[in-house]
Parts: C-alpha cells; sequence; structure tokens
C-alpha cells in the first residue's frame, strides 16, 4: 500500500504513541480531582498545552482543548454569533470552507443571521479586496480556511487579518490541513481564532485545539463543568492531549526539514506525471500551496473510476460519480474548474513516511492505470 491521502488524516506518530502509553495505564486520573493521581493528569494536560500553543506562538491559555478541528470550528462559528447577537448578524466566509465551517454558517442562516460567502479565483484564492468589501457595519465574524484540504492554496489570511482588525470585526481561520506542515504563528497571521485538528498532523482522531484570543469572550459550545477555564466544560481527554502536544512539538522539530523533503517528493511526482500524461492540468495554486498537496486532473477520464483500477495506492477524487453524471466538488466547482476537467481530478497528499521509491512507484502506477483507461487521447500515450 502507498499512502498518498495525509489530507484526509495521518498515522500516529511513533513518539506520539508512546507519549500516551502512561495515561491509558498507571495514570488515569481526572485532571480535576485534588490528589496526586489527578495531579499527574493535571499537570500533563498543562505541559500538553503549553507544546500546542509554542507550536502556534500564543499563550498557553489561549488553548482550548476540544475533540478536533469541526468541534473548534462550530465552537468559534455559533459562539460568536449567539455572543454578539444584538452587536449584528453577519458573518464572511468563502465558496471553499470545509464542511466544518459551512455547515454551521448554513445553519445559523435558517436562523436568521446572513452570510456572505466569497468567491475564488482560477487557483483557490479570495481576494482580500473582496473581503474589505463584504464587511459592513452588522458584521461580527470573517471564517477564512488557512489552507485549503482539497487543493493546497494557501490564502492571504496575514492581509485579512490586517482589514478584520481595522474593521473592528473578529477573524477565525481553520487550520486544520496547515498546522504542522507551514508556520502557523497566530500573530504573523493576525487571528482571534485558530482550530487545529490533532489528526492531521500525526496525533489521533478525537483531538484538537482552539487557539482563543486572550481578552475574547464567546458562548461556550459545551455547557457543563468549569473544564478549560470554562470555555469548553467536560472532563478532559488527558490521554489525547498528551498526544497532540507531542505531535507539535515534533512539528516545532521536523517542519522545516520535512517540508523540503515532502515538497521535493510531491513535485517529483507532479513532473513524472505532467511528463508521461498529456494535458494533464494542476488544479490550485503552483506556488502558495502547502508543501505536500499535489491535486491534478487527468484527461478523459473519471478520478474516481482511475483510482478503482488503482488498489494499491490511497488516494482521494475531486468529484463523485453517479449514473454516468458528474458532481464536482465544491472546492472545484467554485474555482469554475470545467466539468470535463474536474471529471478527472484526484488529490495526492503526501507525508513523513513516504519515500522516493513509493513515489517513483506510485507514478508509474498511475501512468499506466491512466493509458489502460478508454479515452480520447491526441496524442498516442508515452509509456514510463
Amino acid at each position: 500500500m502507498i499512502y498518498l491521502d495525509h489530507n484526509a488524516t495521518t498515522p500516529v506518530a511513533p513518539e506520539v504513541a508512546e507519549a500516551m502509553k502512561p495515561y491509558w495505564g498507571a495514570r488515569y486520573g481526572n485532571p480535576s480531582s485534588a490528589y496526586a493521581l489527578g495531579g499527574f493528569a493535571r499537570q500533563a494536560l498543562e505541559e500538553a498545552r503549553a507544546q500546542v500553543a509554542e507550536l502556534l506562538s500564543c499563550l498557553p491559555d489561549e488553548i482550548v482543548f476540544t475533540s478536533g478541528g469541526t468541534e473548534s470550528n462550530n465552537m468559534v462559528i455559533k459562539g460568536v454569533a449567539y455572543s454578539l447577537a444584538e452587536k449584528g448578524r453577519h458573518i464572511i466566509t468563502t465558496a471553499i470552507e470545509h464542511p466544518a465551517v459551512t455547515n454551521p454558517c448554513l445553519f445559523l442562516l435558517y436562523q436568521g443571521y446572513d452570510v456572505t460567502f466569497l468567491p475564488v479565483d482560477s487557483t483557490g484564492l479570495v481576494d482580500p479586496s473582496a473581503v474589505k468589501a463584504a464587511i459592513r457595519p452588522d458584521t461580527i465574524l470573517i471564517s477564512i480556511m488557512h489552507a485549503n484540504n482539497e487543493t493546497g492554496t494557501i490564502q492571504p489570511i496575514f492581509e485579512i487579518g490586517d482589514l478584520a482588525r481595522e474593521a473592528g470585526v473578529l477573524f477565525h481561520t481553520d487550520a486544520a490541513q496547515s498546522v504542522g506542515k507551514i508556520p502557523t504563528r497566530v500573530s504573523d497571521l493576525q487571528v482571534d481564532f485558530l482550530s487545529v485538528a490533532g489528526h492531521k498532523m500525526y496525533a489521533p482522531k478525537g483531538i484538537g485545539a482552539l487557539f482563543l484570543r486572550n481578552g475574547l469572550k464567546i458562548e461556550p459550545f459545551m455547557h457543563g463543568a468549569g473544564q478549560e477555564s470554562g470555555r469548553r466544560a467536560g472532563t478532559e481527554n488527558v490521554m489525547f492531549a498528551v498526544a497532540l502536544g507531542r505531535a507539535c512539538a515534533l512539528a516545532r522539530e521536523r517542519m522545516s526539514g520535512d517540508a523540503q523533503r515532502i515538497r521535493r517528493l510531491r513535485d517529483r511526482l507532479h513532473g513524472f506525471l505532467a511528463e508521461y500524461i498529456s494535458g494533464l492540468v494542476l488544479n490550485g495554486h503552483i506556488e502558495d500551496r502547502l508543501p505536500n498537496t499535489l491535486n491534478v486532473s487527468l484527461p478523459g477520464v473519471d478520478g474516481a473510476t482511475l483510482l478503482d483500477a488503482l488498489p494499491e495506492i490511497c488516494a482521494s477524487t475531486g468529484a463523485a460519480c453517479h449514473d454516468r453524471s458528474v458532481q464536482l466538488s465544491h472546492v472545484l466547482a467554485a474555482m469554475q474548474v470545467p466539468k470535463e476537467i474536474g471529471r478527472g481530478a484526484i488529490r495526492l497528499t503526501l507525508g513523513r513516511g513516504n519515500t522516493e521509491a513509493e513515489i517513483d512507484d506510485a507514478a508509474k502506477m498511475i501512468t499506466t492505470a491512466y493509458n489502460n483507461q478508454p479515452h480520447p487521447l491526441h496524442t498516442p500515450p508515452k509509456t514510463p
């Protein structure tokens, strides 16, 4: 198996699994308990919080542990909406957000809020001037993802954050795909909220975090006891928080080197496919893109059908096929990718474990499977 779907999820890093072990065994205490067993858990929780904060360059008390990126996004969007309803009911987002942002916005839309879904250009970038033009006196929140999960396109978050601060509007970014892959210092991004998903950065599924700038108070998403300084009720998942903390520490140590190596492998894969598949199209920005992400369209075939012919490769597609019709992903549709191009989209996302030999094998397999598919080619297929 060649795993090329790291934007969907990542394997748990061995160092992360090792860090978790004491907390599914002897150190099982509740961090709210006053005795020593609880104290061990509380200390571990706060050490993990500090590790997350160090990666984001913020204060530890600005980190709230959640169950994942989806909860973090919901906590911000609904929390701000309910807390600032008297000030305004207008939210700005984009047409390419993850459903964990889009669907909470739609939920609020049906409750009488107003949501502006900004368009993007053909590379998947939103124009900061469009954000500025969309801001109204009743705008209470701007939520724009840092990097897109399908194309890897990185948004101009700093510029948008500058506009938000000038207008006095709170600004949130869903950084599930970018944390651990590229720098995500909150001061550089000029955000008030930032969402983290553990399983996108070699921690387990079911753990995440939210950066919530000091001085801001929003309605809690989870109501109950006073855990997480009253911001998120429920006994903390110490084991998984420790895992996220260790994953963040690993990311600080490895990010620069990993990004360079993975980008080189990604570009090697892209170059091979472009050489042997005539008419290959890159979906996304050629430069402002995550170092691990390659979304390409192969002409004349269905991406899903092609991947079905490649059981050895784990990857995703950018279109869904139903009864001879093709439904493009909302991201490619927002980028105005023509259906005949979008139907052939596949997303190949690399990670730490991928090797040059794997990438070369994957490129050969994809090319061979493509040449074996019935499709109209203007030139004879090349054989690797």
